[in-house]
């Protein structure tokens, strides 16, 4: 029985996933200032990388440990933080963005759906079309044959 309850810990288990400590290391980062290799040095490679007309590094920390018993000790998460930097082309920090777990409560998530399909007018209707042609005449002899008939009319 004293075995048991040596073993067990009054401190509750956190998980960690992340970059600790991020909200601390982020205070080091300046804008218009701080570039790529800074932000390598002090945060490590970001969790999610985008490109757009600029870089978009997405750094998160987030910490969660087992609620009390009474919950049947699901996962509660208590640190939640995303960090957004922008990187412009030349690899220098263009614009910041911190964000934790009550400001993401507050962010509001749109309910409505896109709708499917495709107008005749719209940029993938278009792309779809040329390919669909490129596919069935790969070396555009039928256009010149088109262009043939019409000249000899």
């Amino acid at each position: 029985m004293s075995f048991i309850v040596a073993n067990c810990s009054l401190k509750p288990v956190v998980k960690h996933h992340g970059v600790p400590y991020l909200e601390k290391k982020q205070t080091a980062l300046i804008v218009n200032k701080t570039n790529k290799n800074d932000i390598k040095t002090i945060l490590g490679n970001p969790s999610t990388r985008s490109t757009f007309d600029n870089d978009v590094w997405i750094y998160i920390e987030r910490k969660q440990t087992q609620s009390k018993l009474r919950n049947l000790g699901k996962m509660k998460i208590f640190k939640n933080d995303v960090l957004v930097l922008e990187i412009d082309k030349y690899g220098v920090l263009k614009k910041k963005e911190f964000y934790n777990i009550k400001d993401m409560e507050k962010l509001k998530i749109v309910e409505e759906t896109t709708q499917s399909g495709f107008q005749k007018n719209s940029f993938i209707y278009d792309f779809m079309s040329s390919l669909r042609q490129k596919i069935n005449d790969p070396l555009g002899e039928r256009i010149k044959e088109r262009r043939d008939t019409i000249k000899k009319r």
